[in-house]
């Protein structure tokens, strides 16, 4: 019998260099750049001697670049949001590595806690607010790199009367 279930590899796979793909120095697709996030967040040494908290605004700082993309760091105090905005032709992965954010879009409220990742694409609009007692800290990866944060007009619900 004959089937894809039958396929054998004789010897050592690691030792037909063709079939190998090289190492990517560079993010390319949605799961590395996930996986790039999760790092930075796994290494506090990379980003924790950076932070500052400005009760007048978010702080950023942007932590690092690549070949079409950008790893931006920030800091949330209590009550500080972001307003209703997108990220132009930009795809994006939010991570939370400290505290706790709230995401807000037309289909509902997310609770971000530390860990929870948000991949989006380009056009998607969100608004992220600091709703806690405590201060937090996000990491933004954008591919391409932020070039425009179109900010939106609230959406209000507006009751219909019968």
């Amino acid at each position: 019998m004959n089937s894809d279930s039958d396929l054998q590899i004789a010897g050592d796979i690691l030792e037909v260099p063709h079939l190998l793909q090289p190492p990517r120095e560079h993010p390319a697709t949605v799961a590395e750049f996930a996986g790039l996030a999760r790092s930075i967040a796994a290494d506090r040494s990379q980003w924790e001697h950076l932070l500052q908290y400005d009760a007048t605004s978010r702080w950023y700082h942007r932590l690092r670049t690549g070949p079409g993309y950008e790893v931006w760091l920030l800091s949330w105090v209590p009550g500080q949001g972001s307003g209703l905005h997108d990220h132009g032709r930009s795809s994006g992965v939010l991570t939370v590595l400290d505290g706790a954010l709230t995401e807000h879009t037309a289909r509902g409220t997310r609770a971000l806690s530390v860990g929870s990742q948000r991949v989006f694409a380009p056009g998607y609009v969100h608004e992220v607010v600091n709703d806690s007692l405590e201060p937090a800290v996000s990491l933004h990866v954008y591919y391409p790199g932020l070039t425009e944060m179109p900010m939106h007009a609230a959406r209000c619900a507006v009751a219909e009367v019968a």
